[in-house]
């Protein structure tokens, strides 16, 4: 599967997860990584809470991401009043969903996220719904 057929289905699937909540709705925003402009992967909210989460979703143990990204997912947060998260689901394994700032950088400075750390620093879904 392509990765970025990939995405797409593992975006879904997180929208799904908020709506079964019953508390939570989300949008998905198709093509945020293809234009010019701050643009997350899903916008959600619950009358209380706004999140905008940029997604991945891989295989291997380590992603690894662009400063540009995360600078345009906290630009965008910062103006549309959103809490900043990063959402990562590893194959076989889940969902772990990380703020910005707690992603480590690597050796050459990008900035990066094990299984293990995700493990360790990252928090659940049904955590982040609860926060």
């Amino acid at each position: 599967m392509g990765s970025k057929r990939k995405g797409t289905r593992a975006e879904r699937e997180l929208i799904h997860m908020f709506y079964d909540s019953n508390e939570w709705i989300a949008v998905r925003a198709a093509g945020s990584g293809s234009i010019p402009l701050p643009c997350p992967d899903i916008i959600v909210g619950n009358g209380k809470r706004r999140l905008a989460i940029e997604c991945k979703s891989l295989g291997n143990t380590i992603k690894y991401f662009k400063k540009q990204e995360l600078a345009e997912l906290l630009e965008f947060s910062k103006k549309f009043g959103a809490e900043a998260w990063v959402g990562i689901r590893f194959d076989h394994i889940g969902w772990f969903f990380l703020q910005p700032d707690k992603l480590e950088l690597s050796s050459k400075g990008t900035p990066s996220i094990s299984v293990s750390e995700a493990k360790s620093k990252g928090i659940s879904f049904d955590q982040l719904i609860k926060l």
